[in-house]
């Protein structure tokens, strides 16, 4: 007989060892969970086959990644913007490290050849430094001291929206992710984010270089699911202060925006283009990042 090697498991009579399959989790509050609804969607590959099935968020399991963003909130925002910065480069760090695993990923699940496997993860990578390169610097950039008429001191700083709801672009699997999540955290917010299951094996694989990254639990949630089912809960839920939109603004954004009126919370669509277009300088700019800031101005006497 042949001999079994450790962890291995047989068929009996054929000798074959069985793989393991792994299961796809949401990433909430630092720890991978499933849908409390038990519920999942199947993810399939470019060419139509089966790959694995993934959780479906259901309006319990956001309210759970609520909580979770705003647990953390007060921690993060309070972190010193050096600091925050060099979390956010060892993301990048360990997405870098991580690279082949999620190349083959973008390979054989969304259908992209290996070249532009290649240059998705790269431009991820850098869109990941980049981010956190403004962490320490931005509030210099465009905050500033106001002149003016009388014995004061007058300052513009800004300050992190708070919680904040990001639905990634549907075309770009790994940069429009990164650049969604980036764009919160390095303002000092926490963030929420939502992938369907196109995309959603290579969101929950970012999920794992998150966990391995010194972010502390909850200032990022990654949930999978259909996110238009989600966003009446998104758009009346008072645990959310701000929503960045990437995409076309169809019936769900409408939905969004009447609901997030009522909850006055910020809503801001960015413009979504062609993966070629993200992986070059789309969604790299100060811009952006000002959309997840409140300005706050405060007066300070001279002399005293």
């Amino acid at each position: 007989m042949a001999k079994r090697t450790k962890g291995s498991k047989r068929i009996a009579g054929r000798g074959e060892r069985v793989a393991v399959v792994k299961t796809f989790k949401m990433f909430v509050g630092g720890a991978f969970v499933r849908s409390e609804s038990g519920h999942t969607l199947p993810c399939t590959d470019a060419s139509g086959a089966h790959v694995a099935n993934v959780a479906r968020a259901s309006r319990k399991d956001l309210r759970d990644a609520v909580g979770a963003a705003r647990g953390a909130l007060g921690g993060w925002s309070k972190r010193s913007a050096f600091n925050r910065g060099q979390i956010a480069f060892r993301i990048a760090e360990m997405l870098e490290d991580r690279r082949s695993m999620v190349e083959a990923r973008l390979v054989d699940v969304v259908g992209l050849d290996p070249d532009d496997a290649a240059a998705e993860v790269s431009s991820a990578v850098d869109r990941a430094f980049w981010y956190a390169g403004w962490c320490d610097k931005f509030a210099q950039v465009l905050g500033g001291v106001n002149p003016v008429a009388s014995p004061y001191f007058d300052f513009t700083l800004p300050e992190p929206v708070g919680v904040v709801f990001a639905a990634p672009s549907r075309r770009s699997p790994l940069v429009g992710l990164v650049t969604a999540i980036a764009c919160a955290i390095a303002a000092g917010n926490t963030c929420i984010v939502v992938v369907e299951p196109k995309h959603a094996l290579v969101a929950v694989d970012f999920a794992e270089v998150l966990a391995t990254s010194d972010v502390p639990g909850g200032v990022v949630n990654v949930l999978t699911g259909h996110r238009d089912e989600l966003v009446p809960h998104v758009g009346s839920h008072y645990g959310i202060d701000g929503v960045a939109w990437y995409g076309a603004a169809d019936a769900a954004f409408a939905t969004l925006e009447r609901l997030a009126a009522d909850s006055v919370k910020r809503v801001h669509r960015l413009d979504d283009r062609g993966a070629a277009s993200w992986r070059r300088e789309h969604g790299k700019s100060l811009a952006w990042l000002e959309r997840h800031v409140e300005w706050k101005t405060a007066w300070h006497p001279i002399g005293t």
